[in-house]
């Protein structure tokens, strides 16, 4: 007998299905044929909860921003200093690629697309909305004398970032994202040490 989901629920297993198929598969290879077989429905029903593959991975867009975004602010309020906020963003969206590997796969994907989709907006969303929180930790460790004053926050914001971006390249290169556990550590202590830590 078929467990029934409600619609939300559906939704979110087949947001679910599109990810992690994305672990092993390019977006644009992945059809709602194969969504639906990983989730044990017919197509129809597929089609059932969103008219398009285009709205999946609008979906899954705003399943990334949310979440990530989340974890992120969660790790940072969890830290006592700026600084350490910092280092433990780091560690939290290095957890959440090990996690869910398939969302580099699809970023990457929607960023190669010539034309602005609903989900490029919200890639793009999900870049603005950390660069947010990392401009706002970099701020407050200015104000606490954590770093030099002559810092420069969006630089060392797109020098985060671009150390996240290194990271999930290498792994995909790889096809072990664990691994970039090891390795975020001492580059973070590299990054640390770039900004001029306060001693």
């Amino acid at each position: 007998m078929q467990t029934r989901f409600s619609t939300e629920e559906r939704q979110a297993e087949i947001v679910e299905a599109a990810l992690r198929l994305a672990r092993e598969s390019s977006p644009a290879l992945i059809t709602t044929g194969d969504i639906a077989a990983a989730i044990g429905v017919t197509q129809g029903a597929v089609f059932k909860h969103f008219p398009t593959k285009d709205a999946i991975w609008l979906a899954a867009m705003r399943w990334v921003r949310e979440t990530l975004l989340q974890k992120l602010q969660a790790a940072a309020d969890e830290a006592a200093t700026p600084l350490d906020a910092l280092a433990a963003m780091f560690r939290a969206h290095v957890e959440f690629v090990i996690a869910h590997p398939g969302v580099p796969r699809f970023i990457f994907h929607e960023l190669q697309q010539p034309a602005d989709s609903a989900a490029k907006l919200e890639v793009r969303g999900v870049l603005q909305g950390y660069r947010k929180l990392l401009l706002g930790q970099l701020a407050e460790s200015i104000e606490q004398r954590q770093v030099g004053p002559d810092l420069d926050p969006e630089a060392a914001a797109t020098s985060f970032i671009g150390l996240i971006q290194g990271l999930v390249m290498q792994s995909m290169l790889t096809g072990k994202p664990a691994a970039m556990r090891q390795q975020a550590n001492a580059i973070f202590v590299l990054y640390r040490r770039g900004l001029g830590e306060a001693r």
